[in-house]
């Protein structure tokens, strides 16, 4: 039996997209959830699993009935889903009285439930968030053997979202653990509990590769395996500069780092280093293709320290440069020399 699993899909965010992207990153989220659908259809995946947050909040009657139809183009795929902390099912929600086609199967209640599939003699277990938190344990249950093979849906892993412990998972018996709620994809037990993470990264902090897990349940047991499927990815970088570098140069240098790390990511600059003392960078306007969130300028001035040991041959500040006179510029004692001087530089300005 062979299964796709996706977590945190967020239909209807907004996420932050640079100018270049602004308009389109919420389409772009349904555009990936349309192309896992088509996927499925098209290797006629057997299951497909949806941990939670399928929507970033209530979701409106219109939005259901769009997802609704995508799951209707599905000739062989059965659909199993819940409820999450941010599409959590509360009083009037439509998740309550809609009407899906005969090949999906939501656990929406606020107790453990399951769906039996006895094509595959596969039975799939799961719950709902009725509230935004749940602090409780949830998952501390064992697999019933109500079927051949068993799944767990599961929604959390953090204090205020239902706690989960792998000493607990491990121990459950289940097949395999369908995991959301963390955005990062990520193994809790190889080959059983996985997070599947975000399948497009929502928030500036989702940093690296996001998709689904793709897996196949057999006689031998549970093979899975992590598939990108993002159209683009938060990238956070921090760039070293020096005192000969200028803006120009700068401005480069992160163009020249945009186009080898690929234009359609969307990122992050911090500018480290020492800088030339009369240089200013001017980060609002390095922004060449578009997707550029934020650069942070933690540079410092770099000085000349002849000229600055003359200026202050009697105090302090002198008596310090005079201590690293003659070690080289790649050395530990001149950056020594510069984080000193700089130091001193911004108490004596206080």
């Amino acid at each position: 039996m062979r299964f796709i699993h996706i977590a945190d899909v967020h239909l209807g965010a907004q996420p932050d997209a640079g100018t270049a992207y602004s308009s389109g990153r919420a389409q772009e989220i349904w555009d990936s959830f349309s192309r896992v659908i088509s996927l499925c259809e098209e290797e006629k995946t057997d299951l497909l699993l949806i941990a939670g947050d399928l929507f970033h909040r209530q979701p409106l009657l219109r939005e259901l009935k769009e997802v609704n139809y995508l799951f209707s183009t599905l000739s062989h795929t059965q659909v199993v889903l819940i409820a999450g902390n941010h599409d959590y099912i509360k009083k009037g929600s439509y998740y309550r009285t809609f009407q899906w086609c005969e090949n999906v199967h939501p656990l929406f209640g606020s107790e453990m439930g399951y769906v039996m599939l006895k094509e595959y003699d596969l039975a799939v277990y799961g719950l709902s968030y009725h509230t935004r938190e749940i602090r409780e344990e949830r998952y501390s249950i064992k697999a019933p053997l109500a079927a051949a093979h068993e799944i767990l849906l599961a929604h959390g892993g953090d204090e205020k979202h239902i706690p989960i412990r792998k000493e607990i998972l491990e121990s459950s018996g289940f097949d395999y653990i369908a995991l959301g709620h963390i955005h990062k994809p990520q193994a809790v037990i190889r080959n059983m509990a996985l997070y599947a993470g975000a399948l497009e990264p929502v928030d500036r902090n989702d940093t690296g590769g996001h998709g689904f897990v793709r897996g196949e349940i057999t006689e031998n047991g549970v093979n899975v395996e992590f598939i990108p499927f993002a159209s683009r990815e938060y990238i956070h970088l921090a760039l070293r500069v020096n005192e000969k570098m200028t803006n120009g140069s700068v401005k480069n240098h992160i163009q020249s780092t945009i186009e080898s790390r690929g234009t359609q990511n969307i990122y992050k600059f911090i500018l480290r280093g020492y800088r030339d003392a009369d240089v200013e960078f001017d980060t609002e306007h390095m922004d060449i293709y578009g997707n550029i969130l934020e650069i942070e300028d933690q540079t410092r001035a770099a000085y000349n320290y002849e000229e600055l040991y003359e200026q202050n041959r009697d105090n302090l500040i002198g008596k310090f440069i005079e201590q690293f006179q003659g070690y080289e510029e790649d050395s530990m004692e001149y950056q020594a020399l510069q984080e000193g001087v700089q130091a001193l530089l911004e108490n004596c300005l206080r």
